[in-house]
């Protein structure tokens, strides 16, 4: 490779080789990562609460600091799992977790997304998924508000997910017990935590169910999470569209 290729080559690598895919991380680091999401979130929220209070910022609207504690207490969590990655094992945190470039463009995976949540939205029409209020939707009393959820429904959402579920979690259960189980076992925790944003309705978890499925194959399939992220992100912000279209009393201030 001349000078000029290397300048044109993109910052994120090639998808790894099956066997550079294999994790080397094990069930005690799994089971580290997973409790300290508990503090993790404790922590953010007590945090963004007293910034918000000390900084008179209650007055915004709920979705500012609601999504503030998310996402601090997920870079908490990040932290516990950069920790064992990085100085347990001393290998590179973004590529450890299959955050690659894949061999197809990203374009291609979005439209996996879009298509996706089109197959959702029509097997919610056979199966009469009730029109629910989901919780979320409360917090869209103002135009920042929606602003914001939309933004992190298709960004930081999906990244965060992703590398948690099919980027560190996945690869080591596939390993340990196969492909189906490993996907299934993956997905429900992935459907659970999602559950109170739908109001715990059965139909809307199997269809996040079969969202997760369908991330989790296209990870394995492409040995990239960032393949599985635009896929993710591009499905959340097709509903999120749809959401705008059909809803009728949008906030406009």
């Amino acid at each position: 490779m001349n000078e000029h290729e290397s300048i044109g080559q993109s910052a994120i690598p090639e998808a790894p080789s099956r066997a550079e895919e294999n994790p080397f991380w094990n069930y005690q680091d799994l089971a580290l990562f997973l409790t300290s999401g508990i503090p993790a979130l404790l922590a953010g929220a007590l945090i963004v609460k007293a910034l918000f209070y000390g900084f008179s910022l209650n007055g915004q609207g709920q979705a500012p600091e609601l999504l503030a504690a998310q996402f601090l207490a997920y870079a908490l969590w990040y932290v516990v799992l950069y920790m064992i990655l990085r100085v347990k094992y001393e290998r590179p945190f973004w590529e450890s977790l299959g955050w690659v470039r894949p061999l197809e463009r990203f374009g291609r995976y979005a439209l996996l997304g879009v298509l996706l949540a089109f197959a959702v939205a029509i097997a919610g029409l056979f199966l009469k998924a009730p029109d629910i209020e989901m919780p979320m939707m409360r917090l869209l009393s103002d135009r920042t508000s929606l602003i914001l959820v939309g933004l992190a429904a298709a960004t930081l959402g999906p990244i965060c997910e992703e590398l948690a579920f099919r980027g560190f979690i996945l690869p080591l259960l596939v390993r340990s017990m196969g492909v189906v189980l490993g996907i299934l076992l993956t997905t429900l925790p992935f459907a659970l935590l999602h559950g109170p944003q739908y109001a715990w309705s059965w139909r809307h978890l199997l269809f996040i169910v079969l969202a997760g499925a369908s991330f989790g194959l296209l990870r394995l399939r492409t040995g990239s999470t960032a393949a599985a992220t635009v896929m993710h992100a591009a499905y959340n912000l097709t509903f999120f569209i749809a959401f705008l279209f059909q809803s009728k009393n949008l906030p406009v201030k």
